[in-house]
């Protein structure tokens, strides 16, 4: 079974994006750090028993020689909700249910956060980036050290123009009522509640 983990918000710039997300949702973010395999830095936010990640592209990362998750390397615009990730317990089970498209297994860290990814070669997860990536973490997660700020995931929606194909490739694995799936052009929608009301992220 697959368990949702976190969101992702990519941006261009991690003090920006950061700005950008405290502003919509009205809650500070906290410190996340660099991830060194990837080239990329972030910033959290909790949200109960998940999480919310601002990521960008570290400036001061060396090159890489390999596309970045997140497909990171072709993103432009205003920050925005670009993908999510859920947890297994097995990332090779999980991996074998849906398909070498979703990636890889890649050994990664951060600080003192161990865990497993099914990262694309490409960069580029199935349906666009509208597929989850999968997660299988060795340590506990950073949820579980990020401040209460009151903020609750309610709502996801996943937008493709195969939700249909999507939401029938997930719908064994993943059994959480607040990920719906609707037709339409490629994106995420997440509605969050927060002290100061119901806010929206896409």
């Amino acid at each position: 079974m697959l368990t949702l983990d976190h969101l992702a918000v990519s941006c261009s710039d991690l003090a920006l994006g950061a700005a950008a997300v405290e502003a919509a949702l009205g809650v500070p973010l906290q410190a996340g750090g660099q991830h060194p395999d990837f080239g990329t830095h972030n910033r959290l936010l909790g949200l109960g028993g998940d999480y919310l990640e601002v990521i960008a592209i570290d400036p001061g990362a060396p090159p890489l020689g390999r596309p970045r998750w997140f497909d990171l390397d072709r993103f432009a615009g205003p920050p925005r909700l670009t993908n999510w990730i859920v947890r297994c317990e097995s990332l090779e089970a999980a991996l074998e249910a849906l398909g070498p498209a979703f990636g890889a297994p890649v050994s990664l860290t951060r600080g003192d956060l161990r865990w497993r990814m099914a990262v694309p070669g490409t960069g580029v997860l199935p349906f666009e980036n509208c597929a989850p990536a999968l997660i299988e973490w060795e340590t506990p997660p950073p949820v579980a050290r990020l401040t209460e700020q009151g903020a609750r995931l309610t709502a996801l929606t996943i937008v493709h123009p195969e939700a249909a194909a999507l939401a029938a490739v997930l719908g064994p694995l993943l059994d959480d009522g607040r990920v719906t799936y609707a037709a339409g052009l490629p994106g995420l929608r997440a509605e969050i509640s927060t002290p100061a009301g119901t806010r929206m992220l896409g």
